[in-house]
């Protein structure tokens, strides 16, 4: 994943995950590759912007109801990801639900 999303005209919502990984990848690339191709078939998802270095990671997916956020929260697969999260993956981890307002975006 690359690049910064297209999103919509607000309001709309982003869900900003942040977390410190434990050592050792255990398979945790490829689910993440999977969670994003996932995600992005739901009904109300519009993108996912990523960042990850040494010591923090942050991923933001933007969706276009509280709902659509609700219904990933709940997907069965993603459910499987949480939980391999809390177990193996993570040191820790912070998950914030903001409504996007305003949306401002410069080509540069």
């Amino acid at each position: 994943m690359s690049g910064m999303a297209k999103t919509p005209k607000p309001p709309y919502y982003a869900v900003i995950f942040a977390s410190q990984r434990t050592e050792g990848d255990r398979g945790y690339e490829k689910m993440a590759e999977k969670m994003v191709e996932l995600a992005s078939k739901q009904t109300g998802f519009l993108g996912v912007e990523s960042a990850r270095d040494n010591e923090l990671g942050i991923t933001v997916s933007y969706w276009d109801s509280l709902d659509s956020i609700k219904n990933w929260k709940e997907n069965s697969v993603h459910k499987v990801a949480q939980e391999r999260g809390k177990q193996e993956w993570y040191k820790n981890f912070s998950l914030r639900v903001c409504k996007v307002e305003r949306d401002n975006f410069y080509e540069i």
